[in-house]
């Protein structure tokens, strides 16, 4: 059986290395979009829809990903083993005193929340399949840590608590949950070349030892420099 990973947030800078490490890595891949014009803009990225099924969903609602599980439930989506989970909202400098009320919330929504209603919808799923093989990873960056981008390091700081509590949640499971703790910029291959930053299609080497290397679990997959894509340096979150 040839397994599929389900990636939320699959049009984002690390999503796009998320679908391309899945379908390096001999899986299929369960892409959910916004939109028509997302899943066009992902296929132009990848260059190809071949491995890839496309499905439609506000991953910034409690009820978005929930939705694409029960069509898997009701066969009417192909059935995943792993999850990568990559939302993430605006790259923003603002100084703290100039954050809105606004801004800081619909970037809590896309950058925490989001991957957290990802988690609660999709880790029933998969302990009930019961595969060996199951993974579930999202990506946290070093922002939650140096803070010179206030907006994303406060749900950076979020999801390191909530990494470690899922990897402690799951270590004696079926599921292997990982952090990759990024600690420079990546972005899509066209946008990397032209910024002078680490391209998406390099990126992807990581998810793909990930996938390969089952002594990788409950851990932090920290990515200090390129030469950390193929060599991966990892340790227990715990």
């Amino acid at each position: 059986m040839v397994e599929t990973v389900l990636v939320v947030g699959a049009t984002g800078n690390i999503g796009v290395s998320a679908v391309k490490g899945a379908l390096n890595s001999g899986r299929k891949v369960l892409a959910v979009v916004r939109s028509q014009a997302s899943a066009d803009k992902l296929v132009k990225q990848i260059g190809s829809s071949e491995g890839i099924t496309f499905t439609e969903a506000s991953v910034l609602s409690d009820t978005g990903v929930k939705g694409v599980v029960d069509l898997v439930r009701a066969g009417k989506l192909p059935a995943f083993q792993h999850v990568y989970a990559c939302v993430g909202g605006e790259y923003s400098i603002t100084p703290l005193l100039q954050i809105t009320i606004p801004q800081l919330r619909s970037n809590l929504n896309a950058s925490f929340e989001a991957n957290f209603f990802a988690y609660q919808a999709t880790v029933g799923y998969l302990l009930e399949q019961n595969n060996p093989n199951s993974t579930w990873t999202m990506c946290t960056g070093s922002q939650g840590d140096v803070a010179t981008h206030p907006v994303p390091a406060f749900a950076q700081g979020a999801l390191f608590s909530f990494a470690t509590a899922a990897a402690r949640e799951n270590e004696s499971t079926n599921i292997r949950f990982n952090e990759v703790y990024l600690m420079f910029r990546v972005e899509v291959d066209a946008e990397a070349a032209a910024h002078g930053v680490s391209g998406a299609s390099e990126f992807a080497a990581v998810y793909e030892g990930i996938l390969a290397n089952p002594e990788i679990r409950s851990g932090r997959v920290k990515v200090e420099t390129p030469a950390d894509f193929k060599d991966l340096k990892w340790a227990k979150k715990f």
